[in-house]
């Protein structure tokens, strides 16, 4: 048997698949309770996001942010942090890449990678302070991501109104097209959906993930330190360097999420009353992705076809787009619940230890 046929039995990959499926039925019998035909309304979810190629198009965009923060909250999962902080590291990311897309005139071959650079570090950084905190001071890096998350809220919206801010409008200037990563042609193909080079990245960003932490030393050390900080400093390995250059890859994941909502999608920044949920969504994705990354980029393809399609059921079958919340956050109930979903499982781990297939 392959490694790549065992990735998709073993029991560990069942869990979330058996999740997804008692999130979809437990949301169906909500939705017949509350009066509406489940049936319809999924056939309306499918219809909305594979029905024409625009909506195609603006599923893949929607998915794209939810890989990158799925993959910030993995990787500090994965090195035995809680990065609680991808909504703040998002935020900075994009207020890094629209004042520089915005304050620079510069060749497009410049102008967009710099801007991608800048917001990427950023967020880097910004995850980094709650690395720091948590290496030399020992603070919760739970309790230090959710503050800083409001920080980066407010010192956006501060940027934002004192040096980007388009005179009447609650938003920034437009940033220039040499700093835009848009696919027009691309996106004509799609029924003008809004297409960007992020998703390639995202993809990227995935394999890199992998590397990383599977195929390098530091990747090893990382992991040994999310493992057993303390056999890992007998080891002789630096664990507060580690956690901060943890946090470090993570934010940068998440900032890149920011970084290309600005250049490939919307081309402006607003002044937000609230954060956009991304970040949030990214640890759902995490963990129903199983903190690995070809489990994060399936699980950002549900939830944000679940997403997108959620206007699909309002439309076409009169159901409210909480109920798709509602589902989401059912499937994660079911992740969490192990020992629900298990006693589910257990008929067929039983078939499958009795042919010899679970060991």
């Amino acid at each position: 048997m392959s490694k790549w046929s065992r990735l998709f039995i073993k029991d560990s990959a069942l869990v979330p698949l058996a999740a997804i499926v008692l999130g979809l039925l437990v949301g169906a019998i909500i939705m017949l309770i509350g009066g509406y035909n489940p049936l319809l309304a999924y056939a309306s979810l499918v219809e909305k996001v594979v029905g024409d190629p625009y909506s195609i198009g603006e599923t893949i965009r929607e998915i794209t942010p939810l890989i990158l923060t799925g993959l910030s909250v993995a990787f500090a999962f994965r090195t035995g942090l809680f990065n609680i902080g991808a909504e703040g590291q998002y935020i900075i990311g994009m207020t890094g890449a629209t004042f520089i897309g915005i304050k620079l005139q510069l060749p497009f071959w410049i102008h967009a990678p710099l801007a991608i650079i800048v917001g990427a570090v950023l967020a880097g950084l910004w995850g980094a302070i709650a690395g720091y905190l948590k290496a030399k001071r020992g603070v919760n890096e739970v309790i230090t991501t959710i503050m800083l998350n409001w920080i980066a809220l407010f010192l956006s919206n501060y940027i934002v109104r004192e040096f980007l801010l388009q005179p009447g409008q609650q938003r920034s200037y437009k940033i220039h097209e040499s700093a835009m990563i848009s696919l027009p042609a691309l996106s004509e193909a799609f029924g003008n959906a809004r297409l960007h080079w992020g998703t390639l990245i995202a993809i990227i960003g995935a394999v890199i993930f992998y590397v990383l932490l599977w195929k390098t030393r530091q990747g090893y050390e990382l992991r040994a330190v999310g493992h057993s900080p303390s056999a890992a400093e007998y080891a002789g390995m630096n664990v507060n360097r580690n956690v901060v250059k943890a946090m470090f890859v993570g934010g940068v994941f998440a900032g890149l999420a920011g970084v290309f909502e600005v250049l490939g999608v919307f081309h402006y920044q607003t002044i937000a009353a609230g954060s956009s949920g991304y970040g949030f969504d990214g640890v759902a994705v995490a963990l129903l992705g199983g903190n690995h990354p070809l489990g994060v980029v399936l699980a950002a393809t549900l939830f944000g076809s679940l997403t997108y399609g959620s206007a699909g059921m309002s439309f076409g079958a009169d159901v409210p787009p909480e109920i798709i919340r509602v589902i989401i956050g059912l499937v994660i109930f079911f992740v969490a619940s192990h020992g629900i979903v298990r006693f589910v499982l257990r008929p067929i781990t039983a078939r499958r230890k009795a042919r010899g297939e679970v060991t």
